[in-house]
């Protein structure tokens, strides 16, 4: 690995969120269940399930990022963790605390223009000695 210090970074919050999504999940199964109903637990398991596409999609930038520090890879990776944060926060704070922050909408978007810059990075040329 290179000392690429937001590889790093991407690496370490994908392997932190796959891990909070494994808890969250069990905790939702074990603890959090009964006390759900047919939509809440609908909403838990959206917030799961994007977490952990979203840890993924975090290592995944991780790598690409020891390969190609361009920018448009850490601005994938800041979408993600932001996106994350406001798709499956909004999500866990409604079924937690019945109020919805409203910003859903936009963790949701954030997300999808990770992966788009993600797909886009991953087209470009990788700068370096021998790149012309």
């Amino acid at each position: 690995m290179s000392g690429n210090p937001l590889a790093r970074l991407w690496l370490f919050i994908g392997g932190l969120s796959g891990l909070l999504a494994v808890a969250l999940a069990a905790w939702a199964a074990h603890g959090l269940a009964p006390r759900l109903g047919p939509v809440e637990a609908t909403m838990v398991q959206s917030a799961l399930t994007m977490q952990g596409w979203h840890a993924l999609a975090l290592l995944a930038t991780g790598l690409l990022a020891e390969r190609r520090a361009g920018r448009l890879v850490h601005w994938a990776g800041g979408c993600f963790v932001l996106g994350m944060l406001g798709f499956c926060g909004a999500i866990w704070w409604r079924v937690l605390a019945g109020a919805s922050p409203g910003i859903a909408p936009v963790g949701g978007t954030l997300l999808m223009l990770g992966w788009l810059l993600l797909a886009i990075a991953g087209l470009r040329r990788p700068a370096g000695p021998g790149t012309p």
